[in-house]
């Protein structure tokens, strides 16, 4: 990750739990743990912040010369500074010599009562706890202070988006000049399938230091699931859902979109299932500003179904959230649903709407946009066409 200025202070959450540090073990996929010390590893690593600002990573002693390179943390401790070796000797349990390396971190600093998050390793906790610590698992600090980005966060996400983009371009172009044969789309004399079209965004993405799991290109009456990634052939005359949220390789912050697409011609159920779903959008946009309630951007989406028919809460319709925080994780704080959660200048989030009938098939337009003081800034930049 780029070094830039950030806010990594957490000394509201030690005051208010009467805790002296909060400690964090993880690895690569820890999302808190990159934030706070923008280093990455495949092996458990431990971060520490004090009730003192002071902070410190415990990596190997192989990671210890990235670690100075790479991470913000400049007090830096390797198993070796513990004795590690000594103690998986002395216990037969390499897990227990780990957490007494911990211990004796946290006695040279003074430190009796520990932080962790709901995630923090059992085991550990225990072998801190005989060790006279208390233990005091709390919601995450950093989870919150992630939901705010900084101006650059938001360039780097922006950076994502346009890959982002350019692999939902390619994606449509590949329907939109497909043949039509039998009612199954072709190209290159071949069936146009899910997985065809998939390892086209896939492969623009890696073209732009991008990479994406579990991306949706979902066809027919299976699109009214909403998270089906797609399979098999693409039939004319069918909604097709594309659903790309690619993470960027270095620094590893995301974007989100989704477009629906036809090919061929629609009929007057999905034309009108459509326009209600991009008319549910801009409804959100209309209300979308800092100070705003969560709940209350998703209540216009609501509202804006209800008023043209369409269920909401229940199994078909309208059944999920209206959007989410995106950054370092795809699915982060804010939520945009029921939840009474105020809307903050710098929250990155989606506008989701989609409605889903198993018997027609899925609609979704998804954009991704920065909240302002006054409004919002879309950071989605693709056109919205539904027949091609």
């Amino acid at each position: 990750m780029p070094h830039f200025d950030k806010n990594t202070n957490i000394l509201e959450t030690l005051l208010r739990e009467r805790a002296d540090t909060y400690l964090i073990i993880g690895n690569s996929s820890d999302a808190d743990l990159y934030y706070a010390t923008e280093f990455l590893a495949a092996d458990p690593f431990s971060y520490m912040q004090t009730k003192q600002s002071k902070e410190l990573l415990l990596v190997s002693s192989m990671e210890l010369g990235r670690a100075r390179n790479e991470s913000r943390i400049t007090n830096i401790l390797t198993l070796e500074d513990c004795d590690f070796r000594k103690k998986v000797k002395e216990t037969g349990d390499s897990s227990r010599a780990y957490a007494e390396c911990l211990a004796g971190i946290l006695q040279n600093e003074g430190v009796r009562t520990i932080c962790v998050p709901y995630d923090f390793p059992y085991y550990t906790a225990q072998v801190l706890k005989e060790n006279g610590f208390s233990i005091i698992s709390t919601k995450s600090p950093f989870k919150t202070i992630r939901a705010v980005k900084a101006k650059e966060e938001v360039s780097l996400v922006r950076g994502v988006q346009k890959a982002c983009e350019k692999a939902m371009e390619n994606a449509i172009d590949l329907i939109r000049n497909a043949e039509i044969r039998d009612d199954v789309l072709y190209s290159d004399d071949k069936a146009l399938t899910s997985e065809t079209v998939r390892y086209e965004i896939e492969k623009t993405l890696l073209e732009y230091g991008c990479e994406a799991d579990s991306t949706i290109v979902a066809g027919g009456e299976g699109s009214s699931n909403p998270h089906w990634a797609g399979e098999g052939k693409l039939s004319a005359n069918d909604p097709i859902v594309i659903d790309i949220f690619p993470r960027h390789k270095v620094h590893r912050y995301h974007a989100d979109m989704t477009r629906t697409v036809l090919k061929g011609e629609a009929s007057e159920k999905l034309v009108s299932m459509y326009e209600a779903v991009k008319a549910a959008q801009e409804a959100a946009f209309k209300v979308l500003k800092s100070g705003v309630l969560a709940s209350e951007v998703h209540t216009a989406v609501c509202d804006e179904f209800r008023k043209r028919g369409y269920n909401v809460g229940t199994t078909e319709g309208f059944m999920h959230s209206t959007g989410h925080g995106v950054g370092i994780e795809i699915h982060e704080l804010p939520a945009v649903s029921t939840l009474d959660v105020t809307l903050e200048a710098g929250n990155i989030i989606t506008i989701e709407p989609g409605l889903y009938y198993p018997e027609i098939g899925g609609i979704r337009l998804e954009d991704m946009v920065v909240v302002t003081e006054n409004g919002y800034e879309n950071l989605t930049n693709f056109p919205k066409e539904f027949v091609l």
